[in-house]
């Protein structure tokens, strides 16, 4: 694929460049609580900025209906990212009405516009392959030049991301020649030991990659609400906590592969229990215990690793040369389970490997936690795009930038 650096020797003055970005961050009451989604695109935005380019940035953020709703308004994110150049950002209110075109064709070189959340027009994400396209023509209409920077997006097969390339000039922006690069030192070539540290709610979410994985990584370490699946599986019996149990039967297949094929999956030996959810709100102290992983109680769930839990995997991860790690250990949003996410992070900063965040809720968590950012090898931006590049498939957004 043709890179930015490639257009940017190709020369942009004056060219009204399309930017794919990911600005989904999460907001809470309209407040972005964690800009690095807007921070990931800067290199890309600020060289086409610099080099000339009438720069014109777009995104989704969160799921609307395929309408206008002000709560997934791209407008903060908008203002961020004009915080972050030092610069004034044009916003428009509509994505290829006239506000858009009124913001575009307002531009002079090196200034930025963001229009309004994509997934406000239903042609953003339809199937129908007519109706996706139309949206892209229209989107087309704004620019003469499109670069692909919205890692976290890749997967899908959207017309922003997927049939938008077709119809202009593309390239791949900084973010996604860096987060590609980084996905095949973790699929080509591994240096090994190679840890994967697998958290986060549901099991389900994560099956594919652990089929990828036996075979392939050295150990898998499993935490987060998933790991209350795999308890199950081994017989034991896990209270209230999350559980998928029409997933029982496939992880004690991979249970059973790990086993036979030398892989070590390692699993809680105790847990963090509760009989109520926490607060993420109030953050309000909670009555919680630890328990040996075989003796939940009926009652409690099972809301973080233990302490002996966290010892073992920090233990496991220590030698390691190349680590993957997507999905919390426990409710990091909460202080009374938040050890167990800390206890990796602060494992990967320990080790000499080289260390890979892969997106989503575990980015967060770094963040959150108060890590430094600089302390791992990668912050993925996208968690479900990293696990379906590691699990094989083919991404629609990095084929559509494939010559």
């Amino acid at each position: 694929m043709k890179t930015i650096d490639e257009l940017l020797s190709e020369g942009v003055n004056g060219k009204r460049v399309f930017v794919r970005a990911d600005l989904n961050v999460p907001l809470a009451d309209g407040v972005i609580t964690d800009d690095g989604r807007i921070r990931a695109v800067l290199p890309t935005v600020k060289a086409l900025a610099e080099a000339g380019a009438k720069v014109v940035v777009a995104s989704h953020l969160g799921r609307p209906k395929g309408a206008p709703d002000p709560a997934f308004s791209l407008l903060p994110a908008a203002e961020r990212l004009g915080e972050l150049l030092g610069a004034p950002v044009a916003f428009a209110q509509d994505t290829v009405g006239p506000a858009a075109h009124d913001a575009v064709d307002g531009l002079q070189p090196g200034q930025v516009a963001v229009i309004e959340n994509l997934r406000f027009n239903p042609g953003e994400t339809a199937k129908d392959d007519t109706e996706r396209g139309e949206f892209a023509d229209a989107l087309a209409a704004l620019a003469d030049v499109y670069v692909g920077d919205g890692f976290g997006a890749v997967h899908r097969k959207h017309a922003s991301v997927y049939d938008l390339p077709a119809r202009l000039p593309h390239y791949a922006g900084y973010l996604i020649t860096t987060e590609v690069g980084v996905l095949k030192k973790l699929t080509e070539d591994v240096k090994r030991p190679y840890v994967v540290a697998l958290g986060g709610a549901k099991v389900s979410d994560k099956l594919a990659v652990i089929d990828q994985l036996i075979g392939k990584a050295d150990r898998l370490l499993i935490g987060g609400g998933m790991a209350y699946t795999f308890l199950k599986a081994k017989g034991y019996e896990v209270g209230i906590s999350l559980l998928q149990e029409d997933q029982v039967p496939a992880v004690k297949e991979y249970l059973e592969r790990a086993e036979k094929q030398g892989v070590e999956l390692v699993l809680p030996v105790d847990v963090v229990v509760s009989r109520e959810f926490p607060d993420l709100k109030t953050k309000a102290p909670t009555d919680h215990t630890v328990v040996d992983a075989d003796k939940i109680p009926a009652d409690q769930e099972g809301l973080d690793i233990g302490p002996r839990t966290r010892e073992l995997y920090a233990a496991k991860l220590a030698d390691a040369a190349t680590v993957f790690w997507n999905g919390p250990m426990g409710v990091f949003e909460h202080p009374d389970y938040a050890e167990g996410t800390k206890a990796v992070a602060q494992a990967l900063v320990d080790s000499d490997g080289f260390s890979v965040v892969g997106g989503g809720d575990s980015a967060a968590a770094v963040r959150t936690l108060g890590f430094d950012e600089t302390a791992f090898g990668h912050i993925s931006t996208g968690g479900g795009a990293s696990l379906e590049y590691l699990e094989g498939k083919t991404l629609p957004g990095l084929a559509a930038l494939e010559d």
